[in-house]
């Protein structure tokens, strides 16, 4: 996979995307606020929660509530913990317990990571926050900055750069220590047709936004994409490391660097960041194909092999996924 070939997939997390945007901040929110529920075992349980689950099918959520916050949590059952916890969520909802139905939702999708209807609730769930938050805030400040940068970020995805960036650059001349404005500007600049100052706009505006925030992993790991597009590997290294040191989460500055440093022939210190970028994601292919470059241009022919043959085994897979989706689209 050519080191330009990721451009597309890591722009993917920073860019904005309006209200949709605003369900990471409410999940970080309630995960920050949110209480977890105690693992203490009680006894009766079992039928303190079938109780639950029963009242909780008949509308008595009043009733339920209490007796499925208290017993569920240290539920080992599989199908009964589903059960109630769905009990627990669709209660939550129905009484408007927002941080109820957020803990017992981050509950489940621990429990439960890859189950359809658990995601789709969740999904919901913090979209319908979103767009009320941002409906008050709208009827309660129309003319705020943040009224207006949301606007902004609306116009972002529908791929209306150029009027995002007018307003973006509206707020800066009112409010020019805004944190955030000068790195969605440096996204606006790289996001629009290219043109010769593209790239030096946009650095601009990400050392404008470090100038105000300098633990802004993402306005870091731009600056070093910028700099790996320029072919100043150097410099796009010491931009990614950093980005990974302000952000260990995000994976994909891990893959950058990996991939920065092979091209570097660093193929050692490609090597252990690349090995951490697998862990995080082990099911992207590309991570698997930059490791295997540089075993191999270590001599570690074992290991080269290796991920050489998961490399080839994720693509397949990932092409049955998408020749599926393909077949069983509506015509």
């Amino acid at each position: 996979m050519p080191i330009g070939k990721v451009k597309t997939k890591i722009s993917c997390r920073f860019i904005g995307l309006g209200h949709r945007g605003l369900i990471s901040i409410a999940l970080l929110t309630s995960r920050a606020f949110g209480q977890t529920p105690t693992n203490s075992s009680h006894p009766g349980s079992s039928s303190s929660i079938d109780q639950g689950i029963d009242l909780a099918e008949k509308g008595r959520c009043e009733e339920a509530l209490p007796l499925l916050k208290k017993f569920t949590p240290p539920v080992t059952d599989k199908p009964l913990k589903y059960r109630a916890l769905m009990a627990t969520v669709r209660c939550a909802l129905n009484r408007r317990e927002n941080q109820a139905a957020a803990n017992t939702l981050f509950d489940f999708e621990r429990e439960f990571p890859e189950d359809p209807e658990v995601l789709y609730m969740t999904s919901e769930f913090f979209l319908e926050i979103a767009v009320r938050a941002s409906q008050q805030l709208a009827t309660i400040a129309p003319t705020a900055y943040q009224t207006r940068e949301l606007q902004a970020e609306t116009l972002e995805s529908q791929n209306k750069w150029g009027e995002a960036a007018a307003i973006y650059n509206k707020i800066l001349e009112e409010n020019p220590k805004v944190r955030g404005i000068h790195f969605r500007m440096g996204r606006a600049a790289l996001s629009q047709p290219e043109s010769p100052t593209s790239l030096e706009d946009a650095k601009k505006e990400f050392e404008q936004e470090l100038a105000i925030d300098p633990v802004n992993a993402a306005a870091e790991f731009w600056l070093g994409e910028i700099a790996r597009r320029k072919g100043d590997s150097e410099d796009a290294i010491s931009h990614f490391t950093t980005a990974g040191k302000l952000d260990s989460s995000y994976a994909e500055t891990f893959l950058a660097l990996g991939m920065t440093l092979n091209s570097a022939g660093r193929f050692s210190e490609a090597i252990t960041q690349l090995q951490h970028f697998v862990k995080m994601s082990p099911e992207d292919p590309a991570g698997h194909y930059q490791l295997s470059i540089a075993y191999a241009r270590t001599g570690r022919d074992q290991d080269f092999g290796r991920e050489t043959a998961l490399h080839k085994q994720l693509l397949e897979k990932k092409h049955a996924a998408a020749n599926t989706q393909t077949h069983a689209a509506p015509h």
